[in-house]
């Protein structure tokens, strides 16, 4: 049993992660500002000796007591909607926040696992991204402040390592989706789904060319916690399905499993909105034997079957 904690953990994936690690007998506390978190994500875990949540924003320093083996730091809106609302809030959190947990980190002798994005890659030239790539990011766009910022973080907990040896582990996530999103989260899936299940109009930014790669949550957490047991220094690691899709391709998916009334239309694309985005997993592949299992018309099953008891 180890003593975990994990911050954002009452958001999309935080949640889950902490029902994860509760569920193979771990102590837990989550810590989360409940910016775009909620507890009601966690209310299985309400009566749980092993489980506890804590309101904080890590932007201020951590004053926890308790001794932790291990933190996994996922404190940060991840959604264009949130991120862009308060973008000034979305880069204190992943710059100051990071120094914090960084800080925190050293004092208690944890394993610290970031959870960056495939956001660093910006709008990619090459396809797929593996983690050599440095990307093509915009530092003054719409985006940037979570983009810089997840980047920034990088560097933070990189340069901990290397001058006080702060043992990290840096995961780039490409996009995830599935239960505990928000109705509001604004991103793709989520989107397509509501707007289909309401019977409105699917809008689509751009031509419904540009592609992404969509990988299931429980996929993603195995991915965390593998990466986090692993012993090596080997930073960062990509995860995500290396599987392909167009976002009208995706749109099509969507009407077609939900029979929805449903019309496409087509909106400009907003600024940096990337082309593609792809992973190259074969790092991950190599070092934890990680691959996806999960396949977006099952993925998208379950996060329908989700949705539609909330509409």
């Amino acid at each position: 049993m180890s003593k975990i904690l994990v911050t954002g953990g009452a958001g999309f994936l935080g949640s889950h992660l902490c029902k994860h690690l509760i569920a193979s007998e771990h102590e837990v506390v989550a810590l989360d500002n409940f910016y775009t978190g909620a507890t009601s994500n966690l209310k299985e875990l309400s009566h749980s000796s092993r489980f506890d949540i804590i309101e904080h924003d890590i932007t201020q320093p951590l004053e926890l007591k308790n001794d932790f083996d291990q933190i996994y730091n996922l404190a940060s809106p991840a959604s264009p909607k949130h991120y862009q609302r308060d973008p000034l809030s979305t880069i204190r959190t992943n710059v100051m926040g990071a120094i914090n947990i960084a800080e925190f980190a050293l004092e208690n002798n944890s394993r610290l696992l970031q959870a960056s994005t495939s956001e660093v890659y910006g709008d990619p030239l090459i396809s797929p991204q593996d983690e050599n790539y440095l990307g093509n990011v915009n530092t003054l766009g719409e985006r940037s402040c979570y983009d810089e910022g997840k980047r920034c973080a990088e560097t933070i907990f990189s340069d901990y390592h290397r001058a006080r040896g702060l043992d990290i582990r840096i995961v780039r996530i490409f996009n995830t989706y599935g239960p505990n999103m928000q109705i509001d989260d604004g991103r793709v899936v989520s989107n397509f789904i509501i707007q289909a299940l309401r019977n409105d109009e699917i809008t689509i930014y751009g031509d419904g060319s540009q592609t992404r790669s969509f990988c299931y949550y429980s996929d993603l957490i195995r991915g965390f916690e593998g990466f986090m047991n692993f012993d090596g220094e080997n930073n960062p690691l990509n995860l995500g399905n290396p599987s392909e899709f167009t976002i009208l391709e995706l749109a099509n998916l969507v009407i077609k499993k939900i029979k929805t009334k449903s019309k496409v239309i087509f909106l400009p694309l907003p600024e940096d909105d990337p082309k593609q985005r792809r992973p190259d997993i074969s790092k991950a592949n190599r070092l934890i034997n990680w691959q996806p299992n999960i396949s977006l018309d099952e993925g998208l099953d379950s996060t329908i079957k989700y949705f539609s008891g909330l509409i």
